[in-house]
């Protein structure tokens, strides 16, 4: 009982570090994770060159990649918000129709409008998004500096653990370490194969359903589909917006609503799982409570990297046996059963 309490109170102690720390404890979590998916870049190609220059190949690799996955996001919302715009005469007439509707029915929302929807309100919302853009450029400059640092350090750390640990502390160390690299790679290649089918499917249904900006819908999906449940709500949410001030039915709009999440459903309730199949091993409640959790910690950085922690504090208790059993109860399925 001793010991549960222990670890409970350092649980807490941990989890209210991230929250006030957390300018300086998220850059570092992702630069972690972004080392994990490097390194056998890095590593191959100091075989080859002086790891200077391997360091410098990986950088720029990872840089380009970054603001090319940056530029299709940017191009992507920046379509359709000047679409919503040039639809603003047709939501304004819904929202009137909504409100003569409600005002009909003995519900007063023009009092709420006037007070909360306001020029004020505009600039400070203004002010928000120009608080947070400062903020996330911050975030990744901090980010990139920590794998800067961790990647030239990593033979380093190695050999520290090798020399400073018993022998079978440090074997169990290591190993745990490269399994949850391996599966943080998997789990960035699973997300990508999925994110890239998800995109496709909502191209190919936005074309056939006639819905504006199908391509852009198709990169909006791509790129969402990287943050597990959260993100596809988004990505559904938008293009049905569009739809009511293109489509005069509301089956129709209902409609593309229920398919675009149809497509969500089966890419990852069927597909996804299937194609991970037990290599990532955590269970699909974990991985709401862990985005949760941490979007409530950290906002949408904290709904992304979620899911990556769970993953390697699970794959460590799965190394240690007195924490196995924590492993196995919010682990992947049950060893010898289906599904």
């Amino acid at each position: 009982m001793l010991n549960v309490a222990v670890a409970l109170i350092a649980a807490a102690v941990a989890v209210a570090a991230a929250y006030r720390g957390s300018v300086v404890v998220a850059p570092l979590t992702l630069g972690l994770f972004m080392i994990a998916l490097v390194w056998p870049m890095q590593k191959a190609l100091q075989r080859r060159i002086p790891a200077l220059a391997a360091l410098f190949i990986t950088m720029t690799v990872t840089v380009a990649i970054m603001l090319a996955f940056a530029s299709l996001l940017v191009w992507g919302f920046g379509r359709v918000g000047r679409s919503a715009i040039a639809n603003s005469g047709r939501y304004q007439a819904m929202l009137d129709t909504a409100v003569a509707w409600l005002e009909g029915h003995d519900i007063s929302v023009a009092g709420l409008w006037a007070q909360h929807f306001n020029m004020a309100w505009m600039l400070r919302w203004a002010q928000q998004i120009t608080g947070h853009l400062n903020a996330t450029l911050s975030f990744w400059l901090f980010t990139l500096v920590y794998m800067i640092l961790g990647l030239m350090e990593v033979d380093d750390l190695r050999r520290r653990v090798e020399v400073y640990l018993e022998p079978h502390s440090a074997r169990v160390l290591l190993l745990a370490t490269a399994d949850v690299a391996r599966k943080f790679r998997k789990y960035m290649v699973v997300r990508t194969q999925m994110s890239l089918a998800t995109g496709a499917l909502v191209v190919a249904f936005a074309w056939l359903a006639g819905l504006h900006l199908a391509v852009e819908w198709g990169v909006i999906a791509f790129s969402l589909n990287y943050i597990p449940f959260l993100g596809p709500f988004v990505a559904t949410l938008f293009p049905t917006l569009l739809a009511m001030a293109q489509f005069a039915t509301w089956q129709k709009v209902l409609g593309i609503f229920m398919c675009l999440n149809l497509i969500q459903f089966i890419i990852g309730s069927y597909v996804e799982p299937r194609v991970s199949g037990n290599v990532l091993e955590i269970s699909p409640t974990v991985v709401l409570f862990v985005v949760i959790f941490w979007t409530f910690l950290w906002g949408l950085y904290g709904a992304f990297i979620g899911v990556p922690i769970a993953i390697a504090a699970l794959t460590f208790c799965k190394h240690y046996q007195s924490t196995q059993w924590i492993a196995g109860l919010f682990g992947g399925p049950v060893p010898g059963k289906r599904g």
